[in-house]
């Protein structure tokens, strides 16, 4: 078989044709999307280049049940989203063998702790490299002067060691390429074949004719340098996803159940579903997101904020999957399956980051897409034009040679989704997790931020200081359309009120203004004042909540609510950046103002329904920060948006960027962030474009030899590399910059 993504477990071969026939099993190992469609993910070894990405996509676009295919390089596998109404399961992975890739199916569940990848690629390294170091021996006696029938001899003994290393060395490249030729397709790896195969024939043939000079050193050393780039390639790739890797390995691999008898039992990561009692031991980490039973906890969160200070966890709060347990023994309540926790969104936050369609990566797959022909017409061009003007057709097919080789547009390839996952990794360790890259390309766009009160720019923790009621029935009755809200000014009554109203007729939120319940022909409802009809006799700076029975005030209930700590020193940081900040909100007018002037933002505006939170970040390139049910749609028609991990569902559903903990100064480390990324996304384009506008006019020259070619080519694939991964230094560089930046800012604030 051959070998697995790392990290990662194939169920089945394949091209053996066991369970890739059978429909029914294929479509128990996929994962069912919200939308009702089913997921599946292939390992695709032998996808290496932008070419790749586009043969396989391509190929399993055609089929009418396929919604969307995504292929990770980074990860050699295709995530593919699919109808099941629409075709039979079976027919994907064929799809992608038509396209000339071997394929097998993955089971995510599983994971293995090598990297078979990176094994094979060393061993071939290795090989090539004992025989070319052997065969450069030979060719410098040869080369200083050995008489003819030595000169003879050191070629065979040459051949006899090239041949074999090519061979087996040269099989990673051969193997993709033949694939691909096979079914009419072409990838990077066709010239390289075509170039090693070339020069290893003329070597042989210079042998059996007693020639002057054979080339079987070029050819191994050609094969050296092509797998040490290609090999280097892979492990800084895996090194930019590192924060991602690490992370998974520490995800348990299961828990222990504790059943409605008492008893206790091992229950694997995957079967554990929501509704479950857990135990934690001390020093353990949460499997999945739980809600925590008992006095509470502290937990450790380092991995996943950043930050290395305890992290208190009430009974009743969430507990995010990852966490360490710093305290005794622990009772929790699954919330999440395995597939919809924390981590699981995490990794698929990267994926998308990673796979994304941003503006350059479409422009370099686009130029990808035309290389094949246009480099082989060129190749074929020069070894023409050599051999016909200069007569020189030994010549000519070096020149062919070095041209097939340097042209390979690997640099191209990777300019852009290498930035996207180190920048993804580097947000990661800072607590914030992104959907895609062209979230990221619009966040280095954004030319003002935009902030909702209630949860965001406060801690979204308000508690009641006055109250009126006209009635005991009152309380209750507020209590129990609370406890249908996710508003944190809801959340704070409903936990204030132990005693709900129970209703006879429907209870239904309507986002931005408040809870309507029936009760018979009565309706009850709580909100602001204007949705409840009421006319407040004077303004206050506190947030202000009024039930009504029938249009008649039945209670008023105040909240007081703490800004973030950070909420200062931020604002100040975004207009360092030249970011202008506006506040919108739908709380009362002079609860926002009052927020507004504790903060410095300088444009404030209160009283929002959602309609007109939209139309306000509809403005020029808009950062939109918020976290409720009333901010989705201004998230989702914000030009980029950002929500806490404290957000509900479909608020973090909405946003493009989620950041965990408490820190505001991921708004401002988001767009510094994303402004560094895209400038090297357009380092990355100029070298890789530069590269080649200076390495094939040299080759078609005849300046260039097949050996140096391949150090070229390689050489320039480990530049756009290493390029973005200067985004890890000096995004820690920056970092400290900030803090000390904020620090300032916080002494000068106090």
């Amino acid at each position: 078989m051959t070998c697995c993504v790392p990290g990662e477990h194939a169920i089945v071969d394949a091209e053996a044709g066991s369970i890739e026939s059978d429909s029914a099993a294929l479509f128990s190992l996929s994962r069912r999307l919200g939308d009702g469609t089913r997921q599946l993910e292939f390992a695709v070894p032998d996808a290496h280049c932008a070419a790749c990405i586009r043969s396989i996509e391509t190929g399993l676009a055609a089929l009418p049940m396929v919604k969307s295919a995504r292929v990770n390089l980074t990860r050699r596998r295709v995530r593919v989203v699919f109808d099941p109404d629409k075709g039979e399961t079976a027919e994907l992975a064929p799809a992608i063998r038509a396209s000339g890739y071997h394929t097998y199916v993955l089971d995510p569940s599983q994971d293995d702790s090598g990297d078979p990848v990176l094994a094979e690629l060393v061993k071939a390294l290795g090989v090539a490299g004992f025989a070319a170091g052997n065969i450069m021996l030979f060719s410098v006696s040869v080369w200083s002067g050995a008489d003819e029938a030595t000169r003879d001899l050191f070629h065979w003994i040459s051949a006899i060691i090239a041949l074999p290393a090519v061979a087996y060395s040269g099989r990673l490249f051969f193997r993709s390429a033949w694939r691909a030729v096979r079914v009419g397709k072409t990838n990077m790896d066709v010239p390289v074949s075509i170039g090693v195969i070339l020069a290893t024939a003329l070597s042989l043939f210079e042998t059996f004719r007693s020639g002057e000079h054979a080339y079987f050193d070029a050819s191994t050393t050609l094969l050296f340098f092509l797998l040490a780039g290609r090999t280097l390639d892979h492990m800084m790739r895996e090194r930019a996803r590192s924060a991602i890797t690490n992370l998974a390995r520490l995800q348990p691999r299961g828990a222990t159940r504790i059943l409605d008898d008492g008893k206790r039992e091992y229950v694997p990561l995957d079967e554990l579903t929501p509704g479950m009692r857990i135990e934690l031991k001390a020093g353990e980490r949460v499997p999945v997101d739980s809600t925590v039973l008992g006095a509470g906890a502290v937990f450790d969160y380092s991995i996943i904020t950043g930050e290395s200070a305890p992290h208190a966890i009430a009974d009743g709060e969430v507990a995010v999957a990852g966490a360490a347990n710093l305290g005794g023994l622990l009772e929790l309540r699954v919330e999440k399956a395995s597939t919809d926790s924390f981590l699981a969104r995490m990794a698929g936050m990267i994926d998308a980051a990673e796979n994304a369609k941003t503006k350059p990566r479409r422009i370099a797959d686009r130029v990808a897409a035309i290389y094949a022909p246009v480099v082989h017409t060129v190749a074929f061009t020069t070894f023409m034009a050599w051999g016909l003007l200069a007569g020189d057709w030994h010549g000519a097919l070096l020149n062919a040679v070095a041209v097939l080789i340097i042209t390979c547009p690997c640099a191209l390839a990777l300019a852009v989704p290498i930035v996207h996952v180190v920048t993804a990794g580097r947000l990661f360790e800072r607590g914030i997790l992104m959907k895609d890259g062209a979230a990221l390309e619009r966040a280095a766009e954004a030319d003002r931020v935009a902030f909702d009160k209630t949860g965001t720019l406060t801690l979204g923790r308000p508690r009641v200081v006055e109250q009126r009621l006209e009635s005991p029935t009152a309380g209750r009755v507020a209590a129990a359309l609370a406890a249908a809200s996710t508003h944190p000014l809801s959340r704070a009554l409903a936990e204030s009120m132990p005693m709900p109203y129970r209703f006879e007729g429907p209870v239904r939120e309507v986002p931005g203004l408040g809870v309507e319940g029936v009760d018979g022909t009565t309706v009850w409802r709580l909100g602001s004042a204007a949705w409840c009809g009421v006319t407040p006799e004077q303004a206050s700076p506190l947030s202000e909540v009024w039930l009504t029975r029938d249009g008649k005030v039945e209670a008023l209930y105040r909240f007081d609510d703490q800004l973030r700590s950070d909420a200062p020193t931020t604002i100040a940081t975004l207009r360092q950046m030249h970011l202008p900040v506006a506040l919108l909100s739908g709380d009362r007018p002079a609860a926002v103002a009052a927020a507004a002037t504790a903060t410095g933002i300088t444009e404030a505006q209160g009283g929002l329904l959602p309609e007109q939170k939209v139309a306000a970040v509809s403005v020029g390139h808009t950062m939109m920060v918020g976290d409720g049910i009333n901010d989705a749609p201004a998230l989702r028609a914000a030009y980029v948006s950002m929500a806490p991990t404290s957000a509900a569902d479909i608020g973090r559903n909405a946003a493009d960027f989620v950041f965990t903990g408490t820190d505001l100064g991921a708004v401002p480390f988001v767009i510094a962030t994303a402004r560094r990324a895209a400038a090297i996304v357009r380092e990355n384009l100029v070298i890789a474009i530069g590269y080649n506008a200076i390495a094939v006019p040299l080759a078609v020259m005849g300046q260039v030899t097949p050996l140096i070619a391949s150090v070229a080519m390689s050489s320039s694939s480990l530049i756009v590399v290493a390029n973005a991964m200067r985004l890890r230094l000096k995004g820690r560089q920056k970092a400290a910059q900030v803090e000390t930046a904020n620090h300032e800012l916080t002494e000068q604030h106090a």
